[in-house]
């Protein structure tokens, strides 16, 4: 064993003064110690990497590499690659320019030097890094609550980027996720914008978003009754929330109402209003509002009562609101 890896020095030598031979004198470069360990270097996909290497008059040949292809011998280019060039500064420097780096362009390159004694070498590994970027994310999705739901974020780069989530919602904390983020049993204050960033300090962050809409039946969070005169405007409001938007029903007893001469239901996004022009005693009673979607349903009793007989049923309401008047006149008015 020891007689062979003789034997394998022997001919790395004999190989390096072969190329030596070939190299043109009279370029000198400072000899350099073997014994120093290689010097790395650190540059950014497409920016220009500059390795050096410096002139003195003890050198008699000199030429650059890259693993085992000669780059430059001398004066003379070898290399066929258009960004590659050299650096001097009269008989100070013997530099080696790469511009537009690229990943391929990593590795170990050789400053090798033959000096009045022996050959030397000064070695640097160039390491190329490369910002990252994603190049695959999610889509949008529309799920119904209770569903399991995953994102996907798929990122490359020079150091592997670190993947984070947020749901920017007020607080935007992070979420237990790198390139897949598993969200159990959604739930609808999980819904909204969800943020992919990778990162590997190359250079800034790069950034993708998916939006996640969660249906879910209708709730109904408002049943705002009325007290109201003969002869005057009554009116009930009831709210519900749900997605897809709910649509509403309006009974009394178990007639549905429309839009008549006495009666004007207006429905506002998630709100609709009941109103009765010219309230009269056959008016009073018990109101139903049915808030529906593909998801469920689910309705609420109103009152509309005389005055002096209201009923803390703990869905009636007996104050009205400014705003919900004015705005309740206006479309009687403008017929919307």
């Amino acid at each position: 064993m020891q007689v062979g890896r003789k034997s394998c020095w022997r001919q790395l030598q004999v190989s390096f003064f072969r190329l030596l031979c070939l190299i043109p004198t009279g370029f000198p470069v400072r000899s350099v110690d073997m014994q120093r360990a290689t010097d790395n270097i650190t540059i950014r996909q497409g920016d220009t990497a500059i390795i050096r290497c410096y002139v003195d008059d003890k050198v008699s040949k000199v030429a650059w590499l890259n693993r085992s292809n000669i780059i430059f011998a001398g004066q003379d280019k070898w290399s066929l690659d258009p960004r590659v060039d050299l650096v001097t500064k009269g008989q100070l420097e013997y530099s080696l320019r790469i511009q537009k780096v690229d990943v391929y362009d990593e590795g170990s390159y050789t400053c090798s030097i033959q000096t009045k004694q022996q050959p030397k070498t000064s070695q640097v590994y160039l390491i190329v890094q490369v910002p990252a970027n994603i190049y695959k994310v999610s889509e949008d999705i529309t799920v119904n609550e209770g569903s399991n739901v995953t994102l996907s974020c798929l990122a490359s780069g020079r150091p592997d980027p670190a993947i984070t989530w947020r749901l920017l919602n007020p607080s935007a904390e992070p979420l237990d996720g790198e390139e897949y983020l598993d969200i159990s049993g959604i739930m609808r204050n999980q819904a909204g914008r969800y943020e992919c960033k990778a990162s590997n300090d190359v250079a800034t962050p790069d950034v993708k978003y998916v939006n996640v809409v969660v249906n879910y039946p209708p709730a109904i969070k408002k049943a705002q009754s009325s007290e109201t005169q003969v002869g005057r405007l009554g009116m009930l409001q009831c709210e519900a929330t749900a997605v897809p938007t709910p649509e509403f029903e309006w009974y009394r007893d178990d007639k549905r109402l429309s839009n008549s001469q006495a009666v004007n239901i207006q429905i506002l996004g998630t709100t609709t209003i009941l109103m009765i022009t010219n309230v009269t005693e056959e008016d009073y009673g018990n109101y139903t509002c049915v808030a529906s979607n593909r998801l469920g349903i689910q309705s609420a009793s109103l009152f509309l009562y005389r005055p002096g007989m209201g009923q803390d049923n703990g869905s009636a309401s007996v104050s009205q609101s400014l705003w919900l008047m004015l705005a309740c006149i206006a479309c009687l008015l403008f017929k919307c």
